[in-house]
């Protein structure tokens, strides 16, 4: 029942995914970070197997900071997303990762831009987008109510809404979600949204920002 969106405002990148980490009928914790900091400027929300997903996350990440040591200069979302789907392409013939990912990014040159990559390597540029069952409510949600100009508060508002409408619509909804935002100020957390009392229609928001 995992899940991950993204929306791309007007500056600015913000990733949201559950925090559970879940085996067959069992939940094994609900703290379990899902976003990724690729760098200074980049996040990596994913999901799929656990094993997968950390350690192809990870295995991104290390490499992106090899090729700033190598080269003094990060990557380029555009660029890392590319190198991220090469990956993707290489290992499915070989042994794919079961992994879906939304990377965010912010550039001087460009702004904050956002891409969609799953398991098979299929790769879009998006200014919107969402992964796991969480989708087929979300994705109707933010046909309706997204804008490109939005500000950080309304396409937080927006995040708000999805993870209400998946709490109110899954048989079995995450109890937990993080947030978190890229713009010229860097990648960092922006803030939690919890279940109250097993009540997953309440929340709590612990606001980072």
């Amino acid at each position: 029942m995992e899940c991950v969106i993204g929306v791309v405002g007007r500056d600015f990148a913000v990733v949201a995914a559950d925090t559970s980490a879940v085996q067959s009928i069992l939940v094994h914790k609900t703290d379990e970070d899902k976003i990724m900091l690729l760098d200074s400027h980049k996040l990596m929300g994913a999901s799929g197997e656990p094993g997968d997903r950390v350690q192809f996350t990870e295995f991104i990440q290390k490499n992106l900071h090899l090729y700033q040591f190598r080269n003094n200069m990060p990557l380029s979302t555009a660029a890392t997303a590319n190198f991220t789907r090469g990956e993707l392409a290489t290992a499915l013939r070989k042994n794919p990762y079961s992994v879906n990912i939304i990377l965010a990014g912010f550039d001087e040159d460009v702004g904050a831009s956002m891409y969609y990559i799953d398991y098979i390597a299929t790769l879009h540029k998006i200014d919107k987008g969402a992964f796991g069952y969480g989708s087929y409510f979300c994705l109707s949600l933010m046909d309706k109510l997204y804008r490109p100009d939005m500000t950080v508060e309304e396409a937080v508002d927006l995040v708000d809404k999805c993870i209400k409408e998946i709490r109110l619509r899954l048989v079995v909804a995450p109890q937990n979600f993080a947030i978190k935002i890229v713009d010229k100020d860097g990648a960092r957390d922006y803030g939690k949204r919890e279940s109250v009392s097993g009540n997953p229609s309440e929340s709590t928001t612990a606001t980072t920002a």
